[in-house]
């Protein structure tokens, strides 16, 4: 038997997901409480118990008792016996317990510059015109040399945007400020919902997830999930940029003998609801395209008709529990489920999807050669971590001894948007240790039941090059920052022209004054007026005025 499968469940024969084909991705699926999350749990535990590092959000808190012992469970213990597992006890597994909001698990963080304007424009649930203001934004920051960090520098760059709105405008198109003032408001909406504590440093170093630990097993990562559900976008968000960085930078390997990675996407159905075509576009192509990266993704969720077809038909490994057909929409997707199995000539799958009990579920996983097996009914291996949650106690004292402790609890907030358009500026950078240990030598064992997983020593531990291939190690000094230029918003170097000298402004005369000057304009209108009579006579007849009577006396003279 092949040591690199998963031992899944059993009816006539033993039904195992083999790890060469894991990567090929997965729907597990059922109505409430048949047991997804049981199923889940299993494959978890078997993904970890051969050396592949696995991520999954725990939406109710009943996932976190992974990192205790289990096997006391009755139910457990009896299907157990029921499935012949030789030597059924429970042990813990690795665990590192995540947090968006820090409370329950080491922090989850990034930069706003790493989610980008179209996961943020979904986040803040922007319209197309919203979301190309918010392109614009992304690009003045980066022309810039602005960096975008956390909530406060995106509020600040939005600030200086509405600002320069009209200078703006002529090289980037059109910049309402009305618009900007609309995505400021949902970033208030956002924060008042706690989602700005997901912004900042550190940010989250996929190395850390991407590991295993000294015995060899593969780290199990837990997001506690139960607040953040109540933000259904932030959480549906937050997966779909981890699934993007997972793709970003991972390198090819090709056809593995087991993956890198494995990515269970809890209430898948948030992932796709109101998601624009452009999105999902882009979720088939990192769904299609990570595979060969040696990422497995798994979608658990409660129907098929969840998940478009375009990534339903990605799914190579099925496990189907019970599902009910009260309605309408509920027989298509019973039919929907039975259509994609390959069919069994036993029984129908479309009378079994409806008859299961819990625990049970239809199953079909690729076989050697790649090719889906005939669908199978079959009741599903217990897992050997505690089924239900860990205790706060038991998860602060995982808290406690993780390689991770204090690496994310504190903030770090250093010279970025905000502080150079505020002309404030903090210092601050942390440096990451990347180490990791090596994987111990092991025995051969009847699927995840048994002895610790093989050593595997051609496989390099994560270091300074990372865990998945030589690259080189970062220096120690950081890069130098672009200095910001910010020339829109500079006022003009030249120095400002003085105004103009003007002419003082003439004091106003008073009542005397004025009366005064009054009565001296009149009194000498009145003697050039008499004296001008005098001259040039009165007008009336034969008063000719001194001038008159001159010329009179001359004219005179002459006749004579």
């Amino acid at each position: 038997m092949d040591d690199a499968e998963i031992f899944v469940g059993a009816s006539d024969a033993d039904q195992y997901l083999l790890l060469k084909y894991a990567n090929r991705h997965g729907l597990v699926a059922g109505a409430t409480g048949t047991g997804k999350t049981v199923t889940l749990q299993t494959l978890a535990e078997g993904f970890s118990a051969f050396g592949v590092p696995v991520f999954l959000a725990d939406v109710k808190g009943d996932l976190s008792g992974i990192s205790q012992p289990g096997g006391d469970n009755p139910k457990a213990v009896e299907r157990a016996r029921a499935l012949k597992i030789d030597g059924y006890k429970g042990r813990g597994f690795p665990t590192v317990y995540w947090d968006l909001f820090g409370d329950k698990g080491h922090p989850v963080r990034t930069t706003v510059s790493e989610i980008g304007p179209v996961l943020m424009a979904r986040l803040l649930q922007l319209n197309d015109t919203q979301e190309g203001v918010l392109n614009i934004v992304f690009k003045v920051a980066d022309e810039q040399g602005l960096l975008l960090l956390d909530f406060k520098d995106l509020q600040a760059v939005l600030q200086w945007t509405a600002e320069n709105a009209g200078t703006l405008t002529t090289k980037y198109g059109n910049v309402s400020k009305q618009t900007i003032g609309i995505i400021q408001r949902a970033l208030l909406t956002l924060e008042q919902q706690g989602g700005e504590r997901f912004f900042g440093e550190p940010a989250l170093d996929l190395k850390d997830m991407i590991a295993r630990d000294p015995s060899g097993y593969g780290y199990v990562n837990v997001l506690a999930a139960d607040k953040l559900m109540e933000s259904p976008r932030l959480y549906s968000t937050f997966l779909l940029w981890l699934l993007s960085e997972l793709f970003q930078v991972m390198p090819e390997v090709g056809d593995a003998d087991r993956p890198k990675f494995v990515f269970f996407f809890d209430e898948a159905h948030l992932l796709f609801d109101d998601a624009p075509k452009a999105l999902l576009d882009k979720i088939e192509q990192v769904v299609r395209l990570i595979r060969s990266k040696g990422v497995g993704v798994y979608f658990v969720t409660q129907s098929p008709l969840d998940i478009p077809e375009s990534v339903l038909g990605q799914l190579g490994n099925r496990v189907q529990h019970a599902l009910r057909a009260f309605t309408p929409k509920d027989q298509r997707a019973v039919k929907t489920a039975a259509d994609t199995f390959r069919p069994n000539k036993k029984f129908a799958a479309a009378e079994a999807i409806v008859e299961l009990g819990v625990g049970e579920a239809l199953v079909s996983f690729l076989d050697a050669k790649g090719v889906p097996t005939p669908v199978e009914r079959c009741l599903i291996a217990p897992p050997q971590g505690r089924i239900g949650p860990a205790s706060d106690a038991e998860r602060a004292a995982v808290i406690k001894a993780s390689p991770l402790a204090g690496k994310y609890e504190r903030t770090v907030d250093r010279e970025s948007a905000y502080e150079v358009l505020t002309g404030r500026a903090t210092g601050g950078q942390v440096h990451h240790d990347d180490t990791d240990a090596a994987p111990s030598a092991g025995q051969r064992r009847r699927g995840q039941y048994g002895a610790p997983p093989p050593a595997e020593p051609t496989t390099a531990a994560p270091g300074p090059s990372g865990p998945w291939g030589s690259a080189p190690a970062p220096s120690e000094a950081p890069a130098p920052k672009p200095q910001p230029r910010l020339r829109e918003a500079q006022a003009p170097t030249s120095a400002p022209v003085p105004p103009a000298a003007k002419t003082p402004a003439r004091r106003s005369d008073t009542l005397g004054e004025t009366i005064a000057k009054s009565a001296a304009r009149t009194v000498t209108t009145i003697a050039v007026r008499e004296a001008s009579k005098a001259i040039f006579g009165s007008g009336r007849k034969g008063d000719t005025g001194l001038l008159g009577g001159l010329v009179r006396g001359v004219l005179g003279g002459l006749a004579k």
